[in-house]
């Protein structure tokens, strides 16, 4: 297929309530892509590593949101998470590579967090701010006697 004839957004809309990104192309498809299943598929070398064999398998994104979308010239978009990740650029042919095959895609990631024994939700968050102590508060260097002071 040649470069004319490869399909192209006609129109992008992000539903931030259902984390869902919609996409229509020029042959006519139209692609509903949670944002989960954007972040885990993400084209940076940080997921796909530089080689086959060196992906990198991203955990606890279930709740990731987009924080922005924006075009990158005219045939790709650069995607910002609300978990900082916002480096690979989601060419218009992988987002419908990504629309077609996305079936296939989401069973090969779930196949793989249960093989590795890992969750879709985000970790708990264990480092919490308390009274009386901790980062900020009287510790880490702070003077007053906490994390590392003598």
């Amino acid at each position: 297929m040649s470069d004319t004839n490869k399909p192209v957004p006609t129109q992008i809309e992000l539903h931030q309530k259902s984390r869902v990104l919609e996409i229509a192309f020029s042959d006519g498809k139209h692609f509903r892509l949670p944002y989960e299943f954007l972040r885990v598929n993400s084209p940076s070398a940080e997921v796909k590593g530089h080689g086959p064999g060196q992906e990198t398998l991203q955990v606890g994104k279930k709740e990731v949101e987009i924080t922005s979308a924006e075009p990158v010239g005219t045939y790709a978009m650069q995607i910002t998470y609300s978990d900082g990740h916002d480096s690979g650029l989601y060419s218009w042919e992988y987002l419908h590579h990504m629309g077609e095959h996305q079936d296939e895609m989401w069973r090969d990631y779930l196949a793989k967090m249960e093989a590795a024994g890992a969750k879709r939700e985000p970790a708990p968050n264990i480092l919490t701010a308390s009274a009386g102590g901790g980062c900020g508060s009287g510790g880490c260097g702070s003077g007053g006697g906490g994390c590392g002071s003598k």
